[in-house]
């Protein structure tokens, strides 16, 4: 049997249409909500803020966030909302922003209500943040025992979102299979549970592999085509999904150990998530030593323009001693990396991260 785990399906509410930002009103109303701080970005701000709706009626406080998830964030934003008496928490963002918030408001015992401006993680689905240090270095995800109250998606505004941030969610996204199914795979028996969050992880890359380039293409076009929702849909509805209903045998694994480790390297700190994430997953994929997998899913990765090398991020200048650093924190231990059957040393991860450079060659060779 497997052991306990917790399913965390789904926030309270979850709406996807087109104006859905303007119900926001309703449903404050509806929660009997009249003091709210509305957390939000800079640039989406800029961008989506004019979209926003009225909230005349309400006592509204707009809040900025500070452009990481740390824990001295998290308690000050505590404070205010303590000091103010706000009954709740509005997060208008993207990842950061929602996890930020989503912290915030566990600690301050308020709900969090979240308008995604990105279609670039599952954060404004899933119940955890992922904390950060000042300087941009990972440190774990917490999971929250209470769901995200409501979460109010409006494909259209996504539309008007950076084009290379849907890649970085698509990135992301396919990971959910890889990660999911290397573990769940392994278990002798599967729950009900598990099964769900297995079909989930499935759909996040069969959804991705067969629409995300029509998705691209209407998002060039400024097209809110069917393609395009249900890639919004699968990057942030589906993935959530996976680890709402898998627990820990569907949230990570060893891309995203990958993706910590490359944290402690400053010159990863512009790299998107989504992208560092893509490129984990073909390291993942090298210790599994699946290189067929690793064929089928270079096509897809230079026609969206996700990352396979290292040089690909951005991170050709690399130091041997960085790159080490980068393996010993991917398998350190108690890192997600060691739910996979193989046996993970630093050694195995700096082998799989040369031997994917050297791998890459040899497929351009051909």
């Amino acid at each position: 049997m497997t052991e306990e785990l917790i399913v965390r399906g789904a926030p309270a509410e979850y709406v996807s249409s087109v104006g859905a930002w303007d119900k926001l009103p309703e449903h404050l109303l509806r929660r009997n909500l009249k003091r709210v701080l509305v957390l939000h970005g800079s640039t989406s701000w800029k961008a989506a803020g004019h979209k926003f709706p009225d909230l005349s009626n309400f006592e509204t406080v707009f809040v900025e966030y500070g452009g990481q998830v740390t824990y001295e964030a998290r308690d000050a934003l505590k404070e205010k909302i303590e000091a103010e008496q706000f009954e709740a928490i509005v997060a208008v963002g993207g990842g950061k922003v929602t996890d930020l918030a989503k912290a915030a408001a566990f600690v301050s015992c308020v709900p969090v209500l979240i308008l995604p401006t990105l279609a670039s993680t599952c954060a404004a689905y899933t119940p955890l943040s992922v904390m950060y240090t000042e300087t941009g270095e990972m440190i774990q995800f917490d999971i929250f025992p209470v769901s995200n109250a409501l979460v109010l998606l409006d494909p259209a505004i996504i539309l008007d979102s950076p084009k290379e941030l849907l890649v970085a969610g698509i990135g992301d996204t396919l990971a959910k299979w890889y990660e999911a199914n290397v573990v769940i795979a392994e278990l002798p028996e599967k729950t009900t549970a598990i099964e769900v969050a297995a079909f989930a992880a499935r759909k996040c890359r069969d959804n991705l592999l067969e629409l995300s380039e029509a998705a691209l293409l209407e998002m060039e076009r400024h097209e809110l085509g069917t393609a395009f929702v249900k890639v919004v849909e699968t990057n942030i509805m589906l993935a959530g999904m996976v680890g709402g209903f898998g627990d820990k045998y569907g949230r990570t694994a060893g891309a995203h150990s990958i993706h910590d480790a490359l944290t402690l390297l400053e010159k990863s700190h512009d790299v998107l998530h989504g992208l560092k994430v893509a490129y984990g997953i073909l390291v993942q994929l090298v210790i599994e030593e699946k290189f067929s997998e690793i064929d089928a899913l270079l096509p897809f990765y230079k026609k969206l323009g996700l990352p396979a090398s290292l040089a690909e991020l951005g991170l050709s200048e690399v130091t041997e001693t960085e790159l080490l650093q980068v393996a010993d924190r991917a398998a350190r231990e108690g890192e997600m990396i060691h739910l996979m059957p193989q046996m993970v040393t630093p050694n195995v991860v700096r082998a799989a991260m040369n031997d994917l450079e050297e791998y890459r060659v040899e497929v351009k060779e051909r």
